[in-house]
């Protein structure tokens, strides 16, 4: 089989940031309460022509432009999202059609937080069987269109977004088998509800399933990668919660060089664009390099989770 690996990141963040006093005037709190709660200071919201197809397009022509690779030469698209307003037609085609990959397959993928993850691998494993050369997969949220800005379990937590990454033929393997898992019996503490949809969640839930899942599928990853925890050069959990991370980080005992994604700080928790986006900062931050090995874990909604080694792009 051939090799497949990262040949370009790309990143769409919304110019209208909406801080915590904006929304905690709606919520009856504060700042320092959301903080507490989420770590979160600022998060982007998209404005009305922003759309998940709009911001997927944005951000997969930078990636595109990165990996210094024709639209032609894209054998498929991925799209991961969990925030199209409605299910017939999806994201993948739309997104396709506007960047010109007239040779590619299209494809949505509805694993929610973990869907830029799960594309990776499938990614991956596209380019090593050579069913393509190219495989663009891209992360796009627009939670701002199913949040109830009154919930004080939601509101303040997510923001907008899209992130996307070429993966191409490589000489080195960059991207790890994955390590996945599912707790459906647990799929109602994430949800939409209603029509139009409104997202619901039990936030203590999420907490517990997310702080006992991730220390294991960690560990188990780089397992799975062939590297020790201290090879790592980051660690680019999903950004859900700072709270999260920084237990995460507790578990795994993390040796100071390792560089931690705490990108939820100024975008909030923006689902299947969020390892993405944190990632494009990393690099654009010089924080992490050109070869580095980094742990990227998703999980969410489902629920669902997947983790990989990468090397930068």
């Amino acid at each position: 089989m051939r090799a497949a690996g990262l040949r370009g990141i790309g990143a769409h963040r919304p110019a209208n940031r909406v801080d915590n006093t904006e929304i905690s005037v709606r919520l009856d709190s504060s700042d320092e309460w959301i903080r507490d709660r989420s770590g979160i200071v600022t998060r982007g919201i998209a404005g009305p022509d922003e759309t998940v197809v709009e911001m997927a397009v944005s951000a997969g022509g930078k990636a595109l432009a990165a990996a210094g690779v024709d639209p032609a030469d894209i054998g498929l698209v991925m799209v991961a999202t969990c925030t199209l307003t409605h299910a017939i037609p999806g994201a993948s085609g739309r997104v396709g059609a506007r960047l010109g990959l007239r040779n590619a397959g299209a494809l949505d993928l509805g694993a929610a937080c973990a869907g830029f993850s799960y594309g990776l691998s499938l990614a991956a494993d596209t380019v090593r069987c050579g069913t393509a050369d190219n495989v663009l997969v891209i992360g796009s949220e627009k939670f701002s269109d199913i949040l109830d800005p009154y919930d004080r379990s939601t509101a303040f937590l997510f923001g907008d977004g899209a992130g996307a990454a070429v993966v191409g033929v490589a000489d080195v393997d960059g991207i790890s088998p994955p390590v996945w898992c599912h707790d459906g019996d647990q799929a109602d503490i994430l949800q939409t509800v209603g029509n139009p949809p409104i997202l619901r969640m039990e936030g203590q839930a999420v907490y517990r399933w997310a702080t006992t899942t991730l220390p294991g599928l960690a560990r188990a990853a780089c397992e799975r990668a062939g590297v020790e925890i201290g090879d790592l050069a980051a660690l680019v959990p999903h950004q859900a919660n700072l709270r999260i991370t920084d237990s995460l980080v507790r578990a795994l005992k993390l040796p100071e060089h390792i560089v931690v994604a705490r990108d939820v700080v100024d975008s909030g928790n923006t689902s299947a664009a969020s390892i993405p986006l944190a990632l494009s900062r990393l690099l654009e931050a010089g924080e992490v390099r050109r070869g580095d090995q980094v742990l990227l874990l998703g999980f969410g909604a489902g629920l669902t989770a997947a983790g990989q080694v990468v090397r930068c792009p």
